[in-house]
């Protein structure tokens, strides 16, 4: 995927690269397939703020994606590649034999007026969809489920991929890209391929004005508060807020988070690795 680097004019654009969308082949989405989205500004049901440093955004609607890959054994046609707002990756939209429509995420390589089919055992080719156990070793695979007809639920953002590189009986392991090697149940669907829009990580804003469209408000660094609104707060001065540590006093930058007695550690092989 090209990305766009423009002649620094203003400040903003010196550092600024973006991308060009070239893969984009429709700019309004399926009616059927969408509806509208409210704002809520990091607030709850009572409009207490509970996340703060949201807010504001451009307008945006939600297009309802199929996770599960329910049309088994229906071939598919590629119809468009479209940007979705709510995700890093871009969608594909599905034209089925059968008349139904359905948007997908995106697969790296899936072009317009391609046949796609999900099926229990399918070609191991690009988009198509099928079970663990009947994938081919050693196969680059994503939007995997978690439990059978669970729906996607690992490698889902822009570029990401996961290897598949043991099969049993009962359980598959899979190497994901944080490094973790963990098994999942080999009845569970997976699609062939990684995600598209795989340089999403190399765009950088270059202004505060792109993340204000993007509903982020700015942020407050810890050590510029008070001792009463965080942990890092106070001092002298520029005065260090000591080890990194969020609002609630949990340290950060190496602290580990996850439970020890939680129940999917089990089918953890290799913990990943650390920053």
């Amino acid at each position: 995927m090209p990305l766009k680097i423009k002649k620094p004019i203003t400040p903003s654009q010196r550092f600024q690269i973006l991308n060009k969308f070239s893969e984009i082949t429709k700019t309004k989405p399926e009616k059927s397939l969408v509806f509208g989205l409210s704002k809520k500004g990091g607030r709850n049901n009572t409009g207490k703020i509970t996340m703060k440093y949201i807010g504001g955004g451009h307008k945006k609607k939600y297009r309802i994606i199929d996770f599960k890959r329910k049309k088994r054994g229906i071939p598919a046609i590629v119809k468009s590649i479209e940007y979705d707002p709510n995700r890093s990756c871009f969608i594909s939209l599905l034209h089925y034999i059968d008349g139904e429509k359905k948007y997908i995420l995106s697969i790296k390589g899936l072009t317009v007026g391609q046949k796609i089919l999900s099926d229990e055992i399918t070609e191991p080719k690009i988009g198509n969809a099928m079970l663990l156990k009947n994938i081919p070793l050693g196969s680059i695979i994503c939007c995997i489920e978690l439990c059978p007809n669970g729906g996607a639920a690992l490698a889902r953002s822009a570029g990401t991929a996961v290897q598949l590189i043991a099969k049993t009986e009962k359980y598959c392991t899979l190497k994901l890209p944080s490094g973790e090697t963990r098994m999942v149940l080999s009845n569970c669907l997976a699609t062939l391929g990684s995600v598209s829009n795989q340089d999403h990580k190399l765009v950088i804003s270059g202004k505060a004005g792109r993340n204000r469209r993007l509903g982020k408000r700015p942020r407050t660094r810890g050590v510029a508060m008070n001792p009463v609104d965080h942990p890092m707060g106070g001092g002298e001065g520029k005065a260090s807020g000591g080890h990194p540590r969020n609002r609630n006093g949990i340290p950060a930058h190496g602290f580990k988070t996850r439970k020890k007695k939680k129940q999917s550690n089990k089918y953890i092989i290799i913990k990943k690795k650390k920053k």
